[in-house]
């Protein structure tokens, strides 16, 4: 028997309203409808009017109104004080309904009727009708996808790098997470590969910096990526772990200028730039794919970085 079946129909009401009028017992007509006594009881009490008989619309309305009740009660609901709340983060603090979840734990821990679930604010955002404030949210998660599940695909490079700069060599207290100072950098490319901001992230703290690109060539990378660092202490500047990407083709000069270790990935192998992957990931709702990168001034790029960096994010503790 299915879950609906489990309730009466409109037809098994009008059964039980003319075997009930027919003086048949209880337990017969639960036979007749292959139900059990009980279930009929309960049902003859619902529609029970003054004179003693069986109404089917009263029983079926006094059902409605019972079902109603013993339904879980929605927390987020549209101009309610929690609905505001995951909204403002969500849009204005660019926050994932994850961080969104943890924070309300924290700011509730007593209470589960003021907290929901990351499930459940996604499940609100594409739940909700077509209209400008749905288009907001889903614009403001990390992929800004029109539905749930749609798989996205990427493609990788490689290039030639001296074996003794292969991330086998790189001494395993980078890889511990032990001290600051290490990065991992990468770009993030605009429409039709025309333009490129560069991205490195300190593989302890996750601290990011974003580097403002005049092209996508190795000298606008050398160029940038000497810039900004050279802004950090020297003692925060002690590696960088990158892809095979060609535009690193300038790597013994940069090294040079900023007197930092350079680590290459092995090819097609993104995880082990793990830091930098997600975090690109975080950053492409600020720059969506197919957008002009060329207009990002630097200091816009340092407000995305603060809004980064000022965020909560979720890390295994070292």
């Amino acid at each position: 028997m299915d879950r609906r079946s489990k309730h009466l129909s409109s037809e098994e009401r009008g059964v039980i309203f003319a075997e009930h009028n027919r003086g048949s017992t209880q337990r017969v007509i639960g036979e007749l409808l292959c139900r059990p006594a009980s279930t009929i009881c309960r049902e003859l009490a619902r529609g029970r009017q003054e004179d003693g008989s069986y109404c089917p619309q009263a029983a079926r309305l006094v059902y409605d109104v019972r079902r109603t009740r013993c339904r879980r009660q929605r927390k987020l609901i549209e101009g309610g004080e929690m609905h505001r709340f995951v909204r403002d983060q969500l849009i204005h603090r660019r926050w994932s309904p994850e961080q969104i979840a943890h924070r309300l734990r924290l700011m509730k821990p007593v209470d589960p009727s003021a907290r929901v679930s990351h499930e459940t604010i996604y499940a609100a955002i594409y739940a909700q009708p077509r209209g400008g404030l749905k288009a907001a949210m889903i614009e403001a998660l990390r992929q800004a996808k029109p539905a749930r599940g749609l798989k996205r695909t990427t493609q990788a490079g490689s290039a030639m790098v001296p074996e003794t700069l292969r991330i086998i060599n790189r001494p395993e207290d980078i890889e511990a997470r032990l001290v600051p100072g290490h990065w991992e950098g990468d770009l993030i490319k605009g429409a039709f590969n025309r333009s490129s901001v560069g991205t490195l992230v300190e593989r302890k703290t996750r601290f990011v910096v974003l580097c403002k690109m005049n092209g996508n060539g190795a000298e606008a990378v050398l160029d940038s990526f000497t810039r900004q660092m050279k802004r950090l202490p020297a003692a925060l500047r002690k590696s960088m772990t990158y892809d095979r990407g060609s535009e690193m083709a300038c790597h013994p000069e940069l090294a040079r200028r900023l007197k930092i270790d350079i680590w290459f990935c092995d090819p097609h192998a993104p995880w082990q730039r793990g830091s930098n992957e997600n975090t690109n990931g975080l950053l492409r709702q600020f720059m969506p794919k197919g957008t002009d990168l060329r207009d990002a001034s630097q200091t816009w790029l340092n407000d995305v970085a603060a809004l980064m960096n000022n965020r909560p994010r979720k890390t295994v503790p070292s």
